[in-house]
């Protein structure tokens, strides 16, 4: 097995420079040139860094904590990606974790933090997230970047445009002639449900069409909650001709209620849901979305925790290449009256 000394020796570089650059450290100043000739030849020696070894010297493990709140949601799929590829580029393993559904789940990273299993957590908020317990963990020691939502504590946050993705969906539903459309949306505390809704009312407003209070259902994002917000909409006198769906996961929920309800989609009722995954495509209809970059959330989420480690910095980022856009299939139509 290749040794830090014979990557050395290979680059033509001392020992200290090539042990700078392969672990990223901040006081790495050396040349491009220099750069290219480690990293190449630590890949034609396939040189595995001794993380114990390192961890040791430098009080670190290599490891990153992903806390999600369900490791089974679809839509965590691209994003779990993009935080593992851009981990394993900087020398760092991802230990993923899920924070909703367990009656001690939100004791989970303080204990990671106490007991030194990771440098870093990356956490997506779950809706059901208090406050308080927030901000408990935003006050650890440990470096913590918030994945897709804010703080006013400070801590590090990746987030996505949320407000262009939901105006997208809605201004697709406006294209096709609807002016009845509602919004099924996440829990009024939810930071993705209030920059969603502010691109629904934007895209509503520029088209001069009314939103009544009772179009705008905060139920929470799971397939429950969009059932029985789509339910609420469809026994109102005047009900819509198409539903923005905040969450992919909420749609399936509604789409699911339009079916008990006897409401034919598209034929009667246009569905739009934020966010892309292989369970829109299967469901029947398929669902309009609106894909949002996940994958690139995540490399840029691996990035800020990165430098929050290495250097401390602290950045708030919203994630805006690529843009979002409407992936349409058989949900969405023209209204039938």
């Amino acid at each position: 097995m290749a040794t830090l000394s014979d990557v050395a020796a290979r680059a033509g570089v001392s020992v200290s420079a090539a042990s700078r650059v392969l672990s990223d450290a901040p006081n790495a100043r050396v040349s491009d040139d220099t750069r290219r000739r480690i990293t190449e030849a630590a890949q034609e020696l396939d040189y595995r860094p001794n993380f114990a070894a390192r961890a040791l010297k430098f009080s670190r493990t290599n490891v990153i904590g992903l806390i999600v709140p369900d490791l089974t949601n679809a839509i965590f799929t691209e994003l779990m990606r993009g935080v593992e590829e851009e981990a394993t580029r900087r020398g760092y393993m991802v230990l993923l974790a899920r924070i909703e559904g367990m009656p001690e789940g939100q004791e989970a990273i303080p204990r990671l933090i106490g007991e030194g299993r990771v440098d870093g957590v990356l956490l997506q908020v779950g809706d059901t997230m208090r406050p308080e317990d927030l901000k408990i963990l935003v006050e650890e020691s440990l470096p913590i970047v918030l994945v897709n939502s804010t703080n006013p504590q400070s801590a590090g946050s990746v987030v996505l445009d949320d407000d262009l993705g939901a105006n997208l969906g809605t201004r697709h539903l406006i294209d096709f002639g609807h002016t009845r459309i509602a919004l099924i949306s996440g829990h009024p505390a939810s930071d993705t449900a209030t920059r969603r809704e502010r691109g629904f009312r934007a895209a509503m407003a520029d088209a001069r069409l009314d939103v009544p209070e009772e179009y705008v259902t905060r139920l929470g994002y799971e397939p429950r909650n969009g059932g029985l917000a789509l339910a609420a909409l469809a026994a109102l006198p005047e009900p819509p001709t198409a539903v923005m769906v905040a969450n992919i996961n909420a749609a399936h929920g509604a789409l699911l209620e339009a079916r008990r309800l006897g409401l034919r989609v598209p034929g009667e009722l246009s569905i739009v849901a934020m966010h892309d995954a292989w369970t829109a495509e299967n469901a029947w209809p398929p669902l309009t979305t609106v894909r949002m970059p996940l994958y690139e959330l995540g490399r840029e989420a691996m990035s800020a925790i990165h430098d929050r480690i290495t250097s401390g910095t602290i950045a708030d980022v919203v994630v805006r290449d690529p843009k979002p856009f409407v992936v349409v299939r058989e949900s969405t139509a023209p209204p039938s009256v």
